[in-house]
């Protein structure tokens, strides 16, 4: 195997068309944070990305920062939180829930795998905060979308085009992402010991108030106790965050007490205790726990969530918990990933997407780890990779059999 690592993006450039001219695929790479996602890539050569690195432009007052795609999200992060900003979509670190250690992730693979956190319900994924990118196609060619403004109407987006793919339609070189202010400070308040349908419900009036809130998530009595520094105890929590300034929180903060007091005990997690709480629920931390059993991550509408994960306990012993106000379901199997009688209770409930997150890599190999596509869909996304990479040069397989 040979492991190519570029520095620069021409010599990525060069890595590229060498592998178009020998019809010889790829597996691209950052730091590994997310390699073990996806179906297993079978492939002599890597192309390393873990040296294309460096901040290329802060500006902080126009609210935009530019990096090459290998650059850690670490340190990007510790950057931004130095003059008070933040990339609001609250990017997941992939690498402890697949037994590795926490912050390999890069700001590329931020974008390739289109990353959030909590924080999705209110701001968004990666590719909504995305200005522009510079990257290689699998044809060998160099293209540009976006730019450094917040607003470019200009032609395609084809920087959001990316977001999600994987590497599979092109080799990001740079990018350039929205930044914004971070808030002054946060609370979270804790319901005590409702079931997952009265959690949907609280959950849903909460984010039907004025209280702006900024997290919603429901952790069951069965998983409550996997968080080892968010401090939580004695049943299961649904807990809700508010962000912002001082006066403001606190205001907040007491319109949800009064409104959330008649499903339960509730209890007001200081900005400490709240900031180590969301971190945990973000990075899937309670199944963190150094194994290959299967963990699924679930998106559908949160109305339907709870009802299928209650379904699916009949069929299958599994572990859950919620995020995005139960739009986010996290599964820890307890044996086989079941992934027909996931996907079919999913399609049940009013559809939705399933990923295979962690999975041993036998069982990756054999089973479709995104969510399969309807024909249309399918047919649109074969068209996509037939522009972009003719020739399969790109993470072969990862997303579908290649």
């Amino acid at each position: 195997m040979t492991t190519f690592t570029p520095t620069t993006p021409a010599h990525t450039l060069e890595t590229v068309q060498w592998a178009v001219s020998e019809e010889t695929p790829l597996e691209i790479l950052g730091h590994g944070s997310k390699r073990g996602i996806g179906r297993p890539v079978q492939t002599e050569h890597v192309l390393d990305l873990s040296r294309l690195t460096g901040i290329t432009l802060y500006e902080p007052e126009e609210l935009v920062l530019s990096a090459k795609a290998g650059t850690p999200l670490a340190e990007i992060e510790a950057l931004l939180a130095n003059h008070n900003q933040q990339l609001a979509f609250e990017p997941m670190d992939y690498g402890p829930l697949l037994g590795l250690e926490p912050g390999r992730g890069t700001i590329g693979g931020a974008l390739a795998a289109n990353l959030s956190g909590p924080r999705r319900i209110k701001a968004g994924a990666a590719r909504d905060h995305v200005l522009g990118v510079l990257a290689v196609s699998g044809r060998g060619e160099v293209f540009k979308s976006g730019g450094r403004v917040v607003k470019n109407v200009t032609g395609y987006d084809l920087s959001k085009g990316l977001a999600g793919s994987w590497g599979t339609l092109a080799v990001v070189t740079d990018v350039t992402f929205k930044v914004l202010p971070a808030a002054e400070t946060e609370k979270t308040l804790a319901v005590t010991g409702l079931d997952d349908a009265e959690a949907a419900a609280a959950m849903a009036g909460a984010m039907g108030s004025s209280a702006e809130v900024s997290g919603a998530a429901h952790l069951p009595e069965g998983v409550v106790g996997r968080f080892l520094k968010g401090g939580l105890s004695g049943g299961a929590k649904t807990v809700l965050r508010v962000e912002g300034v001082g006066p403001s929180v606190a205001y907040r903060i007491d319109l949800l007490t009064r409104l959330m007091k008649p499903h339960g005990a509730v209890e007001v997690i200081e900005e400490k205790r709240s900031r180590t709480l969301w971190r945990e629920i973000r990075d899937c931390l309670p199944f963190a726990d150094g194994t290959e059993a299967p963990v699924w991550r679930v998106s559908m509408a949160p109305t339907q969530g709870h009802r299928m994960v209650d379904a699916f306990r009949r069929a299958a012993g599994a572990n859950a918990f919620y995020d995005w106000q139960g739009g986010l379901i996290w599964l820890r199997m307890e044996a086989d990933p079941e992934a027909e009688v996931l996907r079919g209770l999913i399609g049940h409930f009013g559809g939705g997407h399933a990923t295979l997150v962690r999975a041993a890599p036998a069982v990756r190999a054999a089973l479709a780890v995104f969510q399969p596509q309807p024909a249309a869909l399918a047919a649109l996304a074969a068209r996509l990779k037939e522009q972009f990479d003719p020739k399969g040069i790109l993470n072969p397989g990862r997303m579908a059999v290649a």
